[in-house]
């Protein structure tokens, strides 16, 4: 559990990057959407939620700041 919790505090803008991508995917869905059904990504609220998730992430990541890793003697 406290893995977790260090995982969750080193990573929460990632973490939230992929919260609002998924938000952003689900309304993307919801008021675009595909009307022929024949899009990949529009055609499912699934498909749609997952693949803003894992972009919104990714955006997050790129534009988290660096960390310097301290060296020990």
């Amino acid at each position: 559990m406290l893995n977790m919790k260090k995982w969750l505090l080193n990573n929460k803008l990632t973490v939230i990057g992929a919260i609002l991508g998924a938000i952003g995917g689900f309304l993307y869905y919801y008021f675009v959407g595909c009307a022929s059904g024949t899009c990949g990504i529009t055609s499912s609220p699934v498909n749609s939620t997952l693949y803003f998730a894992v972009l919104g992430g990714l955006i997050a990541n790129l534009i988290k700041p660096e960390t310097k890793k301290s060296t020990e003697k």
